[in-house]
Order: C-alpha cells, then sequence, then structure tokens
C-alpha cells in the first residue's frame, strides 16, 4: 500500500517513503548510470555497436521505471494527470530494446524473433495509447499476458540452444534465463492479484552481472591478445629495419643520408643502395599503397625484386623494367611507386626513372630543379615499359628522392606540406651536410603537419668528385 494520502505531508511520511523504497532508488540510479556509460561508449566508438545502444536503452528505462514506481515520486508527483502516463509509457516500452539486445546478440532464432517483435509491437501500441487516452483498465493485463508469453517462448528457445558451459553465451544466456524468470514470476502473481514484494529487479541485477563479467573477461581476453600483437609487431619492426640498408659507404664521390620515419610500427615506404663500386652507384626508394603490415609484407617482396636486378644497375629503365616483371601478380592488388637513379662519377652523369613517384630534386648553385621520368606504377601492369633520362653531375650537386607521405602532410586546415616548401626546404640545407639536410627536412615536415598520416622517407645525396 503507498503512502500517498490526501492530506499534507510531513517528515515522518517522507522518511517512511524512503525507508520503502530506499533500495529501488539505489537501483535505479545504479541501472540509469550503466545506461549512461553504456551509450556513451555506443556513441563515441566510429563503428557504433547496436548491442550497447540497445543496452543502454534497456537500462535506462529499467532504471527510469524503479524511480517512477518509488513512493518518494509518487508523493512529489501526485495529483499530476502526467504522471500515470509517464508510468505507462516506460512500463510498455521497456521490452522494446531488451528484445532488440536480444536479437542482436544472436540469442534469438527465427520463431522467437517474430513473437519477440510482436510483443515489441504490442508494448509500442500500448505505449501511444497511454500516451493519447490515458491509463485503462486493461493495458496492463493485455502488457501482461503479452510478456508472459514473450517470455516463456524466449525462455524455452535458449534453454534448448547448446553452447560450450564456459562461454559468453553461455554466461548471458544463464543471467537472462534468471531474470526472465523473475520477470514471469511478478507478472503471474500480478495477473493473479498475489502480495508480493517484486524481484524483478533483483533478476536484472543478476542479468547485468552477466554482462559484466562477459565483458571484463573479453577486456583481459583483448588485453592479452593485444600484447601478444605488439610482441609480434616489434619483431616484425626489427626484421623490416633489418632489410634496410645500413649506412653508405665512406666513398670519395658520394655522401648519403637517408631518413625512415613509418606512420605505424612497420610500413611500405622502402630504400636501398645498390652499390656498384666506389665510382658507380645506384640509389632507390619505394612506396607501397596502403600502411602496416600489409604494405610492409610487400616491401619485403620489393627489396628482392630489386636484388635481383643488379646486373641492370647501370640502366635505371631496365631495372625498374625487371622489377615489375617479378612483382606482377604477387602482390595481392597491391601498387608500388618507385624511383631509381644511377650515379656514375666517371662518366659524371646520372641516369634515372621512376614509376609514377614524385620527382627527384637536384639543388645545384642554389637552384632547385626537378628531374622527372615517369611510368606506369609497379605490380600494377605486366606490359609497363620505362624510359630513363640522362643529366650531367656536377660538383657540389645534391639530389633529394622522397616518398610521397612529405608532399601530403596536411596541417590544421587540410593544406599539403607540398612540392613548392619541399624546394624550399632543400634550399635551405645548402651548406648543411647530408645527414642534417635530411634532418632539418624530415623536421620541417613534421612541424608542419599536427599528426602523420604516412610514412616519411628521404635520400639525400651529394656528389663531391674533384673539379
Amino acid at each position: 500500500m503507498h503512502l500517498i494520502a490526501a492530506r499534507e505531508l510531513d517528515a515522518s511520511d517522507v522518511l517512511r517513503a524512503f525507508r520503502h523504497d530506499g533500495w529501488r532508488l539505489f537501483l535505479g540510479a545504479a541501472f540509469t548510470a550503466v545506461a549512461l556509460i553504456t551509450g556513451s561508449l555506443s556513441l563515441v566508438r566510429r563503428k557504433r555497436d547496436p548491442l550497447l545502444l540497445y543496452f543502454a536503452l534497456f537500462a535506462a528505462l529499467y532504471g527510469s521505471r524503479l524511480w517512477l514506481q518509488s513512493d518518494m515520486v509518487r508523493l512529489e508527483l501526485r495529483g499530476s494527470m502526467v504522471f500515470p502516463r509517464l508510468i505507462g509509457i516506460v512500463d510498455y516500452l521497456m521490452p522494446v530494446p531488451a528484445l532488440l539486445f536480444l536479437g542482436a546478440a544472436g540469442l534469438l532464432d527465427r520463431m522467437s524473433k517474430t513473437v519477440g517483435y510482436g510483443v515489441a509491437a504490442v508494448g509500442v501500441l500500448l505505449a501511444i495509447a497511454v500516451a493519447f487516452h490515458g491509463p485503462h483498465g486493461l493495458f496492463d493485463p493485455i502488457n501482461r499476458v503479452s510478456s508472459v508469453a514473450g517470455v516463456t517462448i524466449v525462455v524455452l528457445d535458449l534453454t534448448r540452444k547448446k553452447a560450450p558451459k564456459h562461454s559468453d553465451m553461455a554466461i548471458v544466456r544463464r543471467g537472462f534465463v534468471i531474470f526472465a524468470a523473475f520477470i514471469l514470476f511478478d507478472n503471474i502473481a500480478g495477473t493473479l492479484s498475489f502480495k508480493w514484494i517484486s524481484v524483478e529487479p533483483l533478476g536484472f541485477v543478476v542479468f547485468l552481472g552477466s554482462l559484466g563479467y562477459v565483458a571484463a573477461r573479453r577486456t583481459v581476453q583483448r588485453d592479452q591478445q593485444l600484447s601478444e600483437i605488439q610482441k609480434e609487431l616489434e619483431v616484425a619492426q626489427r626484421i623490416q629495419r633489418s632489410i634496410l640498408p645500413s649506412e653508405f659507404p665512406l666513398y670519395p664521390h658520394f655522401r648519403v643520408a637517408s631518413r625512415y620515419f613509418p606512420m605505424t610500427s612497420v610500413a611500405g615506404d622502402f630504400y636501398d643502395y645498390v652499390v656498384v663500386n666506389e665510382h658507380q652507384t645506384g640509389l632507390l626508394i619505394a612506396d607501397v599503397s596502403g600502411h602496416g603490415v600489409p604494405a610492409a609484407l610487400i616491401a619485403s617482396m620489393v627489396k628482392l625484386a630489386a636484388a635481383s636486378q643488379r646486373p641492370q644497375a647501370a640502366q635505371p629503365s631496365q631495372f625498374l623494367s625487371g622489377m615489375n616483371a617479378a612483382l606482377c601478380g604477387n602482390t595481392q592488388g597491391q601498387f608500388v611507386t618507385a624511383a631509381y637513379v644511377y650515379l656514375d662519377s666517371t662518366a659524371h652523369e646520372l641516369r634515372y626513372a621512376a614509376a609514377g613517384h614524385p620527382p627527384m630534386l637536384r639543388l645545384r648553385d642554389l637552384e632547385v630543379t626537378t628531374i622527372q621520368e615517369n611510368g606506369l606504377l609497379l605490380a600494377a601492369f605486366d606490359f609497363a615499359t620505362y624510359e630513363q633520362v640522362a643529366h650531367p653531375l656536377k660538383r657540389g650537386d645534391r639530389l633529394l628522392l622522397y616518398t610521397d607521405g612529405l608532399l601530403e602532410a596536411a596541417d590544421s586546415s587540410g593544406e599539403f606540406f607540398g612540392s613548392q616548401r619541399l624546394s624550399s626546404q632543400l634550399l635551405e640545407t645548402a651548406g648543411l651536410n647530408v645527414s642534417d639536410a635530411a634532418d632539418k627536412i624530415l623536421s620541417a615536415v613534421r612541424n608542419w603537419s599536427d599528426k602523420q598520416d604516412d610514412d616519411l622517407t628521404v635520400i639525400v645525396c651529394d656528389y663531391v668528385a674533384a673539379a
């Protein structure tokens, strides 16, 4: 019997109501808090999880109903015409997100889904009816009969299904079956007009606990998996670093420095030195489409393809054609851009060819010029052919090879670093050694961009032959 009375309320009424409904208020607040946390998780994730959203709605409605059924709220809102309608709306709508949750979790078969959606439709219709016409003596019995029928069929379906004893599905199923049993008890007792203390909220606590246990266990498993993946990535990173060349040999005619900054632990950028002797050498730079582990695996194939073409080192066009033939059909649809320059100090000449790669830059006498001769991407077309260009080498020439991550580095407004800024940075390196020049260029790019969205690789080469 509720404590609402026609007389004026005194402190003893409020205290008595609080003592009577303290547990209900506590559980209502707890369920609402869980709903807010779960709903926030669903909203902040890039890919929204319907399970989280449906459970959040269910917990919010359940917590709200506990508060609305308490004597404290009834005492506060007595006489309000909206209050009875609000109780009915919340009560009748509550099965809707619950059944959507069970369906999204894969706990219902075809027949149970049909019955469940029928129960949800009844609830929606009753909520609309009570919203427009107010409470009616038939609404509660209809809702109880519908709920009992729906819960009974769902429970029978769940108890029929087999699952590993300690699997997540089995744990969630047990929690829901206990909750459903408490729902049935409350609805049957209400239909038969028994006097009873509602145990349904305690069943919801059990169901919530089963979900929390599964969530905690999955979190621990996910942390373990992430730890193992991190260890594997560290090994992969060491392996990838090992396939990149060490420092360029200290030859009298060339000074070379390279810098490599992957976006993730492993990357698709690659560079190599094709050293013939102290007078002739080749510099290769390549960029695999995509990022991460797949691109890194293709990058290791690029190294093998380049190694197989060392006999063609003096002819960049043939070098790239041979690499293309080796890569075609073996990269799972991923493509490779590349640039290769052959330097000959005896002939004072460079030969250059590229495959869909940004042009090489040359700094000479405080002037930056572009050198390019582009063909089709590597690994895209088996019929691709490549041409090469030759340019004289002059003492003091500085060459810059790079990947497109430098050009496409964007600032907070989305503006790219671009080729003009890169040329200006190369010009500003005049007077610096190759190592400092490479550091300065990469530092300018990284300072320009708020975050690194691509792999960054540069090769700086100076021709220091005697006059």
